[in-house]
């Protein structure tokens, strides 16, 4: 996958000001954003780091089904507190099978079937992200290492693959309910996250 750098301007937030780059595939037009603080100056020190996938229903509407709107707001005020970090945005619904498939993925949990179960139900994959974009992205912010916000291991994996330095995971865990309950239980089950 190939980005580009394309626009950047200050965004004052409910959690403070920050910095939102965005980035666009020349070939699809996909478009992924980095939201950041404190990174005008070069530091060869770790910088927090989420990467966060896209979740309409979750970052927007507050679903209660998951937990991805919570660790989204979260990270925004760690980020604050710590005065320097990124979240990478990255535009993949539904763990990359798109919003449309993601509400099919519901309406079988509706009917009983975990996270898992549902997108192999639907012939796709559980898990359809790709983390290739970050390391440009990483690289226009100035970001060498990363201290990552996350519970799942794969991107852990997937970063360090890309030849990112991960020096420490920060682990997150907000959001819980009795609604993702299950859902918890299966990304910790199913999908190896570190609760």
């Amino acid at each position: 996958m190939s980005i580009e750098f394309v626009a950047s301007s200050n965004l004052p937030t409910a959690h403070g000001d920050f910095k939102i780059s965005v980035f666009q595939d020349p070939v699809t037009g996909e478009e992924h954003v980095a939201l950041s603080k404190g990174l005008e100056l070069p530091n060869p020190n770790p910088a927090l780091v989420r990467i966060h996938s896209e979740c309409l229903t979750g970052d927007a509407f507050a679903s209660l089904k998951c937990d991805c709107g919570p660790q989204l707001h979260a990270t925004m005020e760690l980020i604050q507190k710590e005065g320097r970090g990124a979240i990478l945005y990255l535009r993949q619904e539904g763990r990359g099978i798109g919003l449309t498939n993601k509400i099919r993925a519901y309406a079988l949990q509706d009917q009983g079937h975990d996270t898992v179960d549902a997108n192999l139900l639907l012939n796709l994959p559980a898990d359809a992200r790709r983390y290739d974009m970050c390391n440009i992205m990483l690289q226009h912010l100035g970001i060498e290492k990363v201290k990552l916000i996350t519970n799942n291991p794969l991107k852990i994996e997937a970063l360090k693959s890309l030849g990112i330095n991960v020096s420490e995971r920060v682990p997150l865990v907000v959001g819980v309910n009795p609604l993702n309950e299950q859902y918890l239980k299966t990304k910790k089950e199913r999908m190896d996250h570190m609760y």
